[in-house]
């Protein structure tokens, strides 16, 4: 007899658990357990707030005191006044600090680079790992503006592309296609979002304005491990309170019969189908929607 879902997960569970050194005393022989390890590298990220530090690693109050008393009994991290708030601490690493957290990067670095050398479909294992990334994250995934030139929009962008080429039976090359330009996709003619998962890209979608009487819908994008978490109906969601922002009355978008899951989504969001209003080579499914 197979073994059920619930074993497979919990087997997966024990690999993880022995993988990432969860029961060691000393993680990655730094002479301090993972707990107080991963508080260090959150600080170290960025994370200078206690209740959002205590978010991010799902700590409840009493835990998260105790790791950072032994941090700071450690020299490795310092509490502040907040410049806009005195009353208010922030987190910050030491100099020491700042070398232990260079040494578990370091040392974690490794560790992941000979797990995917001894794995013989590196890209499997990864493609397997982002999509349980995700589904764990899903709660922690941010929606947030960003550049549309940015690296991370780039990122998202090149996936977006290379899917639609992949997808439709005649290619797809961005330099045919109406792509807007970056500051139709900036306020405060537009918007550019993008969605992370613990700090990695793996959504976008934009808010193209045009004459402040309509503004267009484009690049909308979930990477294939974190669709189905709801994440495309999220942003377009917050597409339509930006729009709502800047007093854009009507939104528009287009779309290829060959992506019915898109087609489907912007049905279900309310979304009427029109006839065409772009001479764009691509598209072959027009949507509006008034706000």
């Amino acid at each position: 007899m197979l073994p059920d879902p619930i074993a497979r997960i919990r087997r997966f569970n024990r690999a993880v658990t022995r993988e990432t050194g969860a029961l060691d005393g000393s993680f990655l022989g730094r002479g301090r357990p993972l707990g107080a390890a991963r508080v260090l590298n959150a600080i170290g990220q960025g994370i200078d707030d206690l209740a959002r530090l205590r978010g991010y690693l799902g700590l409840d109050s009493g835990l998260a005191s105790r790791l950072l008393r032994g941090l700071e009994a450690e020299g490795l991290i310092e509490t502040r006044p907040r410049p806009e708030d005195a009353r208010r601490r922030s987190l910050h690493l030491t100099d020491a600090g700042r070398r232990e957290f260079d040494a578990y990067e370091r040392l974690s670095n490794e560790s992941a680079a000979t797990i995917l050398a001894a794995h013989p479909r590196p890209e499997a294992l990864l493609a397997a790992m982002d999509l349980v990334a995700s589904a764990l994250g899903r709660n922690g995934i941010e929606i947030a503006a960003a550049d549309p030139q940015s690296d991370e929009a780039r990122y998202c962008l090149g996936e977006y592309y290379a899917e639609l080429n992949r997808r439709f039976d005649t290619g797809f090359d961005p330099a045919r296609s109406r792509d807007p330009e970056a500051a139709d996709m900036s306020p405060p003619r537009g918007i550019f979002l993008t969605a992370r998962s613990d700090g990695l890209p793996i959504g976008c979608a934009g808010l193209k304005g045009h004459d402040g009487r309509w503004a267009e819908v484009k690049r909308v994008w979930v990477a294939p491990a974190a669709r189905g978490l709801g994440l495309a109906r999220r942003m377009m969601d917050r597409i339509e309170a930006e729009a709502r922002t800047l007093a854009i009355p009507l939104l528009r978008l287009d779309t290829n019969s060959a992506l019915p899951e898109a087609v489907a989504l912007y049905t279900r969001l309310g979304w009427r189908e029109i006839p065409r209003f772009n001479d764009d080579p691509y598209p072959d499914t027009f949507f509006e929607k008034r706000l």
